[in-house]
């Protein structure tokens, strides 16, 4: 039986004829065409065994048309020369009878990207179902061993994006991820992890099913403790969780200048660039080239996707600006602030351990939700082995607990960081906190 498959994706000099075919077609002013291309697939297991197999295939021509400032788009999914004719067709009717958009930009001209090459594993790329299967089979084996419930998923993305206007704007890049999602369980004790790499023989499957079946153990018989501000040492998942809501708006210019962000100056004029908001521990980047990373090269815009430092030693230096809003600002357009990383240390989880005399050990932030987006307030629970520490050791699990905490808090009170790993989109450390607000205690695994 084989053991690899053949992708069918596009490459990149396919996918940039295509765009050229459309754009020499266009009767419009100007035309901007995104072709997004990917291939899927996923093994889940559940029980210590294998419950599903799937993959899936998806593609999409998304087509805008530009008459003055009016604009409209099209899409299909058929790649077929007449149903590309009739979706063109389509964006320029929709487009010459649309409104004048408000908030109009002028297509983009040709821009300079990095000269990199964004990362693209063949193995990954080319996993047959019966290879990801067995890699799963020895971690089924492990729980099953070890008298633990195991299950989670191995699964493989290839994606192609290419981008063309009729200004001579071309871009595409291909990428691969894998992504390895385990839990074990036993009795009421429960632990997980997530691992996240561009290619699929750089997860480190047996290692991670060995540790989170111990820490699976160890969180057996949790007890409860008051809710309460704490000294927290957040995993490095954890800490992933937060810092993402960072790249979700929350450091844009726009809802900063308008007053719907924590980055908005409390006067309501202007936004808090420059000040001293987080620890001196903290410093985000944006950073598409980081080794753990290496993603596009460029946003879905065109705009390109170039290293930005977004906070340097605590203080707030760039936010997001979209190309309306730089236009109307006078500034330069950014484009999103993903992917990000949060910088770290040579330290390892355990030295924050060793350095904490009493304080929560939080693996998992849980259910993540919004309380208040003008403060950047979340509430959420920790999940999967929660433990209390004593005199820089673990001491005992305790149940989890639910929290509200506004994450310019958090990241204010930063007092040590560990070494980074990679958590989907975002490159994160473990991190020591001194204070960390539970408002209740959970019955929640």
């Amino acid at each position: 039986m084989a053991t690899v498959t053949q992708s069918h994706l596009l490459n990149s000099e396919q996918a940039l004829d295509l765009i050229d075919a459309v754009i020499q077609q266009s009767q419009a002013d100007g035309v901007f065409v995104r072709l997004s291309a990917g291939e899927s697939a996923l093994t889940r297991f559940s029980e210590n065994q294998i419950s599903q197999n799937v993959a899936k295939t998806a593609l999409k021509l998304t087509i805008t048309s530009h008459f003055g400032q009016k604009c409209a788009s099209a899409a299909t999914t058929d790649l077929d020369a007449d149903a590309i004719a009739q979706t063109l067709q389509r964006s320029e009717e929709l487009a010459r009878f649309a409104p004048d958009d408000p908030e109009w930009t002028p297509l983009l001209p040709p821009q300079e990207y990095e000269d990199r090459i964004p990362g693209f594993d063949p193995e990954t790329a080319n996993l047959a179902p019966i290879t990801r299967g067995q890699r799963l089979e020895q971690i089924c084996h492990l729980s099953q061993k070890a008298g633990v419930e195991g299950s989670g998923k191995l699964s493989t993305d290839v994606d192609l994006l290419a981008i063309g206007n009729s200004l001579g704007l071309r871009a595409c890049d291909r990428t691969t991820e894998a992504n390895f999602h385990f839990t074990a369980r036993i009795d009421n004790g429960s632990a997980w992890s997530s691992d996240t790499d561009l290619a699929i023989d750089n997860l480190p499957l047996q290692s991670t099913a060995e540790t989170i079946i111990e820490r699976a153990q160890n969180a057996r018989n949790p007890r409860p403790i008051q809710p309460g501000v704490y000294p927290v040492i957040f995993n490095n998942a954890a800490m992933a969780t937060f810092i993402s809501w960072l790249s979700w708006g929350n450091f844009d210019a726009r809802a900063a200048d308008e007053g719907r962000s924590f980055m908005s100056h409390p006067d309501g004029e202007g936004n808090r660039l420059g000040e001293a908001i987080f620890s001196p521990l903290v410093t985000l980047q944006r950073q598409g080239d980081h080794p753990l990373l290496q993603s596009r090269r460029f946003f879905t815009d065109g705009l390109p996707n170039t290293p930005l430092t977004v906070a340097a030693k605590g203080i707030p230096q760039n936010l997001a600006y979209s190309r309306y809003w730089a236009q109307k600002t006078g500034n330069q357009p950014t484009g999103s602030l993903s992917p990000l990383v949060m910088s770290g240390s040579d330290a390892s989880l355990a030295d924050l351990i060793a350095q904490t005399e009493r304080g929560i050990l939080v693996n998992r932030a849980w259910y993540v939700r919004d309380v208040n987006p003008r403060t950047c307030e979340v509430t959420g629970m920790t999940r999967d082995g929660t433990f209390w520490i004593e005199d820089g050791k673990i001491a005992y699990p305790i149940k989890n607990l639910r929290f509200n905490q506004t994450i310019p808090d958090l990241l204010r009170d930063v007092e040590a960081v560990s070494q980074v790993k990679r958590f989907g989109n975002v490159v994160a450390p473990g991190a020591k906190v001194k204070g960390f607000n539970f408002s209740s205690i959970t019955d929640s695994i």
